[in-house]
């Protein structure tokens, strides 16, 4: 059992973390570094500390005074959020070792799910389904690369064991292409990740990106709470994030729920994850799994009535999961807008002076920023600035919530993608559902923005 936690995130994260520390009780440490120091949760927290200057490498990512910030303050937990050093498995070992709790999977689990050779080894043997490809890494030998990649068959894709965040790959569709894409995404992940280890998958064209949040609690017990249709996507990146998923029959979605479940089992996990696959043609097909609370967690909370971040602290005390299968039930529909400090057509961070934040409200709306008027977004970290929730009775009726918090909410001194967002919630291929990962990006090709694709 511990009373303090130390929350080792920033932003609109480390103040949802605050908020469910309050809600339990449980004492809050915030660190920060020099650019930080005016963060809302700064302010709110018990106890606070700077660690270092604005540079994440000093401070968020240096191991040695996180540790040393817990052992000033009598943290008894760390909490990580999101990025950071949530998959850090290096870190949750020194943590433990520390004697201190850390708030998320063992060590192990972060490790056999960071590789994604491994987690794919682990997933199938867990009966959980995934792209064909190869088995195991590829071996350095030239000839047996391109016996695997036929094998595979074309198009394939070549990935980074490490890699993550839309890095280390590279799509091969002949193979005439394949080896120098080899060399080229071996390299990167080398320099990237530190680890040099690659895959090769079949690639699939038109997939839609969907997801399933498990809690379990490392003592055999585990549930999942709904998926999340994350398919509109640009560069990789996620845009926006509704539940349920539409057009995907529930049959389905409990078949690839009950599996996740399984898994969890099968590898002792601990604590909040999400599975993501890729789904075309009735299937599908496991990619990742993140080991950690994810940015649109709030989706799900407000489909399912559930305090995911609240659940992860009991785990985390060692309590068992408080919630049953039969316990979880979806609740209407639910749409989440990233809002990124960013020139909303180009993508390019925009940081400088908040002169004036007044966020949207109403029913069923949702704010997590830690925006205020007066707020200096600085220029040495994620250009997240927080996330606008919309929940309705219906998919319509949370569409139309949100495209009300969009035209209500204010946003002055600073570029953000709110245009954007506004944008989408009239475009008819979102409006039916169903669209796949390549849809905005399509849509910024054939002009829907003020620039080409092409002219960015």
């Amino acid at each position: 059992m511990f009373d303090t936690v130390l929350i080792a995130n920033r932003g609109e994260i480390a103040l949802r973390i605050l908020r469910a520390c309050r809600a339990m009780n449980i004492r809050t440490v915030a660190v920060h570094s020099e650019a930080d120091a005016n963060l809302r949760h700064v302010e709110l927290a018990d106890q606070a500390l700077c660690i270092g200057p604005a540079a994440a490498a000093k401070s968020y990512l240096d191991v040695s005074r996180l540790l040393e910030a817990a052992e000033l303050t009598n943290a008894g937990a760390i909490h990580p959020g999101y990025g950071f050093m949530s998959e850090r498995a290096d870190f949750a070992q020194a943590v433990e070792k520390a004697g201190l709790t850390f708030i998320g999977p063992t060590a192990a689990s972060i490790r056999l799910m960071g590789d994604k050779v491994s987690a794919k080894k682990a997933m199938l043997e867990a009966g959980v389904p995934c792209v064909p490809g190869s088995e195991g890494a590829l071996p350095e030998n030239p000839e047996a690369i391109e016996d695997i990649a036929r094998s595979v068959g074309y198009p394939l894709i070549v990935k980074a064991a490490g890699g993550g965040g839309g890095r280390g790959m590279r799509i091969v569709r002949e193979p005439g292409q394949l080896l120098q894409a080899v060399a080229t995404t071996r390299e990167e992940a080398n320099r990237a990740f530190g680890n040099p280890k690659l895959y090769i998958e079949r690639f699939l064209e038109n997939p839609r990106h969907v997801e399933i949040q498990i809690m379990a609690d490392g003592q055999g017990n585990a549930v999942w709470l709904g998926e999340r249709d994350c398919s509109m996507q640009r560069r990789h990146q996620k845009v926006i994030e509704e539940s349920p998923a539409p057009g995907i029959e529930r049959e389905a979605i409990e078949q690839i729920g009950q599996r996740c479940v399984a898994a969890c089992v099968h590898i002792g996990y601990r604590g909040a994850g999400t599975f993501e696959f890729l789904y075309e043609g009735g299937e599908f097909f496991f990619i990742e799994m993140n080991t950690r609370i994810q940015v649109e967690h709030p989706v799900t909370e407000l489909v399912t009535g559930i305090d995911l971040v609240v659940e992860q602290l009991r785990i985390a005390r060692g309590e068992p999961l408080s919630i049953r299968q039969s316990d979880i039930t979806l609740r209407g529909h639910a749409i989440e807008c990233r809002i990124n400090a960013e020139d909303p057509w180009r993508f390019t961070p925009a940081p400088g002076m908040v002169d004036q934040w007044l966020p949207p409200g109403g029913p069923g709306v949702r704010v997590e920023s830690h925006l205020y008027s007066g707020y200096r977004v600085p220029s040495h970290y994620d250009s997240l600035v927080g996330k606008i929730l919309a929940h309705g009775t219906s998919r319509a009726e949370a569409i139309g919530r949100m495209r009300q918090a969009l035209d209500e909410v204010v946003l002055k001194g600073i570029e953000s993608n709110i245009a954007l967002h506004r944008k989408i919630m009239d475009e008819p291929g979102f409006c039916a559902g169903g669209y796949n990962i390549h849809h905005l990006e399509h849509l910024f090709e054939q002009g829907f923005g003020p620039y080409t694709e092409a002219q960015q």
